[in-house]
């Protein structure tokens, strides 16, 4: 919410009694201030209420700047009970803002992002799209684990995850791997396949995926790309 000098005495003090209010003193012509905005919106916004923001525009409530002695901005202020309890000065990361709201709910802070997606397990990953749901390498590593696994459940959300990314070589070699049933003797499906593809499309579909799965650098892909262009054409 937007708070003014008129409004800050019920909207900020009287609401603290009762739940924690952060206080983010900016202006529109503060660059700093336009990355901190959207970081503090979402992470406060995820507490589902347990935290509210109050936004205020220094140039129009000069009055705030100066009781909060702002000699810079972004300034961000916890109050708690009518009282400052901690604050922070300039344009923070995600992480630093989550321990920031943790500490003030006396919650123990989520591991940074980096941490979770090095620790490599199916929890910690899915921890981590939680919060970033198309995390890149996040969903490349949960997707690999799930397809490991090659059940058909699992394959299938592997893909709804691939879905949520740009598409990069790995996302779709890892989608071919979802889609195709494990192969012992790739060269003899792909003969096989061959020779129904032109008129075929899932054995079309099949054969590309297996080509995705051996990869670019296998010397073999070019040779089977270039038979699958003489048969379709």
């Amino acid at each position: 919410m937007d708070v003014t000098d008129a409004t800050f005495e019920t909207e900020v003090i009287n609401r603290s009694a009762t739940t924690p209010v952060v206080v983010d003193l900016w202006a529109p012509w503060c660059e700093p201030c336009k990355s901190l905005g959207p970081i503090l919106e979402k992470v406060i916004g995820e507490t589902g209420g347990r935290v509210v923001l109050a936004k205020v525009n220094v140039d129009e409530n000069p009055g705030l700047a100066q009781a909060f002695q702002a000699q810079s901005i972004p300034a961000v202020h916890a109050i708690v009970e009518g009282k400052p309890v901690d604050s922070f000065m300039g344009a923070q990361g995600e992480d630093f803002v989550r321990q920031f709201v943790s500490k003030l709910l006396g919650e123990e802070p989520a591991p940074p992002v980096d941490h979770r997606l090095a620790a490599g397990d199916e929890a910690s990953l899915r921890s981590l799209l939680e919060e970033t749901a198309d995390h890149l390498e996040g969903v490349l590593a949960l997707a690999a684990l799930l397809i490991e696994r090659s059940n058909e459940g699992d394959r299938e959300e592997a893909t709804t995850l691939l879905a949520r990314i740009p598409e990069t070589p790995e996302a779709r070699r890892l989608a071919a791997l979802a889609r195709v049933e494990q192969v012992d003797d790739i060269e003899a499906r792909l003969a096989e396949l061959l020779t129904q593809v032109k008129d075929d499309e899932e054995a079309r579909q099949a054969f590309i995926d297996l080509l995705e799965v051996l990869g670019p650098d296998d010397p073999r892909t070019t040779g089977w790309r270039k038979k699958l262009t003489s048969s379709l054409y």
